[in-house]
């Protein structure tokens, strides 16, 4: 009887360090409400930076003949 109490023991301890664990994990697992303001603004600002890149003359010109050689190709 002893023995399983004292495996009981171990057990918990290990169930109890198990259980600190994950709450240490949880307690930065995700972004608040600023962090997702900035990631937003992030990625507007670098899709108008692409979007300038992209619709610029040259670019577009170069995407162009891009897209005819593609589809003038031989297969």
């Amino acid at each position: 009887m002893f023995r399983k109490i004292a495996e009981f023991g171990k057990f918990r301890k290990i169930r109890n360090a198990a259980v600190r664990l994950r709450g240490a994990r949880r307690q930065d697992a995700g972004m608040v409400t600023s962090e997702y303001a900035m990631g937003i603004i992030a990625a507007v600002a670098f899709a108008v930076v692409l979007y300038k890149v992209v619709s610029s003359g040259q670019v577009q010109a170069e995407l162009q003949d891009i897209v005819k050689k593609a589809l003038s190709a031989r297969m």
